[in-house]
């Protein structure tokens, strides 16, 4: 049986709103919210520091990690359409009916496969050398002579755009320096399509990391319509500047590309969820979630391992201290995240009917690092309410919060919607060094991150899931 854990007596809450103390005249958020939420949310205490205690020192400490390792171990890398994915969703499946989860399925979601094959680059003029790359994402092949060219760098599609001329035959790298992930993928995303405006056979890109250790990075690109598609992969940063110093000597640069990249069948993978029902009002939700599926490099520890991992233990040690929330908590694992949201927005469409219900949606896909608080979107007064939730967590230094547009990927499309949503506030400052490489091991994670991040997770989740009123969408 579940012991249902709540807030405050409403007695004491209404003294408490009654005495002297109370002041909802004042500015900010203290206007905002009710003195009954400041109090009832400020009553969830106890509660937080159970979870904290049990995860970081107790009975579930390096449990998330222990559970991920295993996985990862025995499943390694994870694209999307191959049957390694899917039998890690039917092993995540079975541990989740083994973990006493509720409503476990899988639900289905078409994905177009990307077989990426062998891949070379050889650098032949003004001496030989071999260039680790990586394919991109839905990138079509060469034939199997490969494609020997000429290399032309730019550092931006306004530099391509002023030698349009000289890209004519040519494979173009795009050597951008590093801003931040978000500015300066858009050459990942683009460059095949850029470059083939300008006549160029092949693109290359510097791989979009701020550090590297001759790694490259995949990625997904997408070629616009009506464009000649060409092949395009990622070089390591430092064969970028390989390139780009010789080229600024004025030699001439050669490079042959190899890549058996290209399509195979449409297959069928499938959402992972499962849930702790409601006591009181079942059919409203709040949603928990990262991708289970990665790109066919390293092994998906941190993109997004992690991020799965600690929303799947948040929903098992919540079941098994007996916490069960007003609301249902669900736990999504999205499959095909990497090949465009492909899972997350089968999802929309089958549930579109249903999202009156849902009252709040996390996400996890950005590591799961030291965490400092929350990333969230939200109305006014729901970012009142946040506020107040991390005061909560004090014990882990993880009191920060901040208001964004956007905290995820595979939730956008409800965010979009008007649903609130957050993600992990954390130092993931090198995340961008392992994301989509070789380097996205299990050696990046750390145990007691791990265990920080499921405590707050599932204290987030079961403090809004169960609060009197629901979320608002202000």
């Amino acid at each position: 049986m579940s012991i249902l854990i709540r807030p405050i007596p409403l007695l004491l809450l209404m003294k408490l709103i009654n005495s002297s103390i109370i002041d909802n005249e004042v500015a900010g958020c203290d206007s905002i919210l009710s003195e009954f939420t400041k109090y009832e949310i400020a009553s969830y205490q106890p509660v937080v520091n159970r979870l904290i205690r049990e995860i970081v020192n107790g009975q579930f400490k390096n449990s998330t990690y222990n559970e991920l390792a295993s996985f990862v171990d025995e499943f390694g890398n994870r694209l999307a359409g191959t049957q390694n994915l899917e039998n890690a969703i039917d092993y995540m499946l079975e541990r989740s009916k083994g973990k006493d989860l509720e409503n476990v399925h899988g639900e289905d979601a078409p994905v177009q496969t990307w077989i990426r094959g062998k891949e070379s680059a050889t650098l032949l003029f003004p001496r030989r050398q071999n260039l680790p790359i990586l394919g991109l994402g839905n990138s079509i092949g060469t034939s199997p002579d490969g494609i020997t060219a000429e290399v032309l760098t730019v550092q931006s599609f306004d530099e391509l755009e002023s030698r349009s001329s000289e890209a004519k035959g040519r494979i173009v790298l795009f050597a951008p320096e590093y801003i931040s992930y978000g500015k300066t993928v858009v050459y990942r995303s683009k460059a095949a399509s850029e470059a083939s405006k300008h006549g160029a056979v092949a693109a290359l890109i510097r791989s979009i990391t701020p550090f590297s250790i001759l790694s490259p990075h995949t990625g997904m690109q997408s070629y616009e319509a009506n464009v000649t598609k060409i092949p395009v992969a990622a070089l390591a940063v430092e064969d970028a500047h390989l390139i780009q110093r010789i080229q600024g000597r004025g030699q001439r640069v050669v490079v042959n590309l190899k890549m058996e990249a290209h399509f195979g069948d449409i297959k069928t993978s499938r959402n992972t969820i499962a849930e702790i029902r409601g006591s009181e009002h079942p059919e409203k939700v709040v949603i928990i979630s990262g991708h289970l599926d990665s790109w066919d490099v390293g092994q998906g520890a941190m993109d997004d391992g992690g991020g799965a991992f600690i929303s799947w233990n948040a929903l098992v040690i919540l079941k098994a201290l007996n916490l069960r929330p007003r609301r249902t908590i669900r736990t999504i694992l999205w499959t095909a995240e990497e090949f465009g949201y492909v899972g997350a927005k089968q999802y929309y469409k089958d549930h579109k009917n249903e999202t009156n219900n849902w009252n709040f949606i996390m996400e996890s896909d950005e590591g799961t690092f030291n965490p400092i608080g929350l990333n969230y979107v939200s109305g006014d007064k729901g970012s009142c309410i946040l506020k107040e939730v991390v005061k909560l967590f004090a014990p882990l230094n993880a009191t920060s919060s901040t208001k964004s547009d956007s905290v995820g990927s595979d939730i956008n499309l409800w965010l979009d919607e008007g649903i609130p949503g957050a993600a992990l506030l954390q130092q993931n400052e090198k995340y961008f060094w392992f994301h989509h490489s070789q380097g996205d091991t299990m050696d990046v994670e750390d145990p007691s991150s791990l265990d920080k991040n499921a405590a707050l997770w599932a204290a987030t989740a079961y403090i809004i899931a169960d609060l009197k009123e629901d979320f608002p969408r202000d």
